[in-house]
């Protein structure tokens, strides 16, 4: 097996994750950490009031029975609460059990089952009703408050009772090796699993990362917009690197407000996942094809892709940054616009990137730095960094970290942010973590001499044509994508005499373009319309031409509905559900093959 080990930096993790909400109040106790939307605006909160806050929801907790050890279950958007009431949980010693808003009632009741919660913390009265029905299973589960009934107040008075000594004696007990967190995997297949994960998985995992991202973290001014789930592992790490580093953090709940929340927040750094990025880009090329300025802006999108891939060969040359800067000043402003206008780096993680898509945000002066890594390995384990960037990989193993490829191609990962196991499931833990203290992604990968990884498909999704042929879809799936119609596509073919794919389009866009044409705007209506079957075969043509004749699609056929959350056939970071897809397209799937 290929080995390589990027050599710590940092010594082993010692202390709790809420030790910096006390150094910071301490050391700069009037430094803005956090702000909080307001009317017509944004509310600075300081790190001697963050720290206020979370000791009186902490003394909350303990009053109302909290022990060292219980698990707090937290259910809610992304908002600011989400990280006080982490930090309150943390502070005392108890795990938090994080659930996605958008679970359904059968997750949430096996969460709070099997994690066996004392309490709960939700955000709305649709949560506690969901939480209050799971009472029955979760026979442990005690007090359930809600964010929107003054969850944080409520706490802070029922803590009045507790001393600050016996705050202090409870929060200075937290060690390094306690659990510090229950996420459930999504659950792609059977039931979600909780990982298990302490406070030195964390510690692991940002001591070395905040300081070899230093342009994000260590920079005058930094700050964040958090809009992904806080009950994903990656916004979560984040969060916690912004507390250890006094980045302000603000929060957006709903999507359909970022644009403006990123507009009057201004970070200096997002993070994302891929189909963000690519929504992006296919809505601004959708709106200028609909304003007749199509034309100029796929030729700004060739120049930054060309600007992008000449800076890993020497430079551009003086025709290309002349071109690169006059389309700055048409297009590329207004798209850092988007985001903010102060962003400088974006923080990409959950899925394959894309090279086109990632040379075109760094032509635009929004470099994005992809990373590697799962639940189970508490975020990332490998990241490209600012001034050392390959597009088309996932970076080098961050510090303290070792890569492997298996014989059959699988990544394999040690460090000290590899989780303690999965909560009460030996058996998977054992077939997760090997002896030798390997974990095994279930990713297939490969890496070159320098160490920068590169992600080539998921072991058990490597498709096999009847020809005997191996196919990895992602390939095509993530170009396809960025045609600025498609919203979804979903490669098919094993064990088919020919690979095939189904493509959904995406509702917004669909809207300019037939308005354009004369036609329907709502897409069961084009399924069958030419001029929009001719659309995705530009897109499937172009994606062809990265796989081999074998490899290539034969056939597509065009959905009347979109994938999503809520159908199921999407997973909470917005991956593809392959076996619920295929499960409800069964008989799409077998018309691309009937003869």
């Amino acid at each position: 097996m290929r080995e390589y080990t990027v050599p710590a930096v940092t010594e082993a993790p010692t202390g709790s994750l809420s030790d910096p909400v006390w150094a910071n109040a301490s050391s700069h106790p009037d430094t803005a950490v956090f702000s909080r939307r307001a009317e017509g605006g944004w509310l600075d909160v300081s790190a001697a009031e963050f720290a206020r806050q979370v000791t009186g929801v902490a003394k909350g907790l303990i009053a109302a029975g909290v022990k060292h050890g219980d698990r707090v279950a937290l259910l809610s958007s992304t908002r600011y609460e989400w990280t006080l009431v982490d930090y309150a949980i943390w502070s005392i010693g108890a795990v938090t059990v994080p659930i996605f808003e958008t679970s359904s009632a059968s997750q949430i009741q096996w969460i709070l089952t099997d994690s066996e919660a004392v309490a709960a913390v939700v955000e709305s009265p649709a949560h506690g009703a969901v939480v209050e029905s799971a009472r029955a299973d979760a026979a442990g589960l005690q007090e359930v408050w809600q964010i929107e009934a003054g969850a944080v107040e409520e706490l802070t008075v029922l803590g009045q009772q507790i001393s600050d000594a016996e705050f202090d004696k409870r929060r200075t007990a937290v060690e390094s090796g306690d659990l510090a967190t229950l996420i459930y995997t999504s659950g792609t297949t059977g039931r979600p699993k909780g990982c298990k994960i302490s406070h030195a998985n964390f510690i692991a995992e940002l001591d070395p990362a905040v300081k070899v991202l230093d342009d994000l973290f260590d920079v005058n001014g930094a700050s964040t917009l958090l809009f992904l789930p806080l009950a994903h592992v990656f916004a979560r790490i984040i969060q916690v690197g912004c507390v250890m580093m006094r980045v302000k953090v603000g929060h957006s709940s709903d999507m359909k407000n970022l644009v403006d929340d990123l507009g009057s927040f201004k970070p200096t750094f997002i993070l994302s996942v891929p189909r963000v990025f690519e929504k992006v880009f296919n809505s601004a090329s959708q709106k200028a094809h609909a304003d007749g300025k199509g034309k100029i802006f796929d030729a700004a999108a060739e120049t930054a892709i060309a600007h992008s891939q000449a800076q890993d060969k020497g430079g551009a040359s003086f025709g290309l940054k002349a071109k690169h800067a006059l389309f700055d000043r048409l297009v590329y402003g207004k798209l850092r616009a988007v985001l903010g206008g102060q962003v400088q780096y974006a923080v990409s993680g959950g899925a394959p990137l894309g090279d086109r898509l990632g040379h075109f945000f760094r032509g635009i002066g929004v470099p994005v730095l992809e990373g590697y890594g799962l639940t189970e390995t508490t975020a990332a384990v490998a990241v490209n960094l600012p001034d050392d960037i390959r597009i088309g990989t996932v970076g080098r193993p961050l510090p303290g970290v070792t890569v492997g490829v298996a014989d059959d191609g699988e990544l394999l990962f040690k460090g000290g942010q590899v989780m303690q196991g999965y909560w009460k499931n030996d058996d998977a833990t054992a077939a997760a973590i090997d002896a030798d203290g390997w974990f095994h992604t279930g990713d297939l990968g490969e890496f070159d001499v320098d160490g920068f990884i590169r992600i080539t498909g998921r072991k058990k999704e490597i498709l096999v044509t009847a020809a005997g042929k191996n196919v990895a879809p992602a390939v095509l799936e993530d170009r396809i994508r960025l045609h600025p119609l498609v919203s979804q596509c979903m490669v098919v073919g094993d064990g088919k005499p020919f690979i095939a794919a189904l493509v959904t389009i995406d509702p917004e866009t669909i809207v300019g373009w037939a308005t354009e044409r004369g036609k329907p705007t709502d897409v069961p209506s084009l399924v069958d319309d030419a001029d929009l079957i001719a659309e995705v075969q530009t897109a499937v043509d172009e994606a062809n031409d990265a796989v081999s004749k074998a490899e290539g699609i034969k056939k597509f056929t065009i959905l009347p509905n979109d994938w999503t959350q809520e159908s199921d056939e999407l997973s909470l970071k917005l991956s593809l559900r392959r076996h619920i897809v295929t499960r409800n397209h069964q008989s799409d799937i077998d018309a691309l093959y009937a003869k």
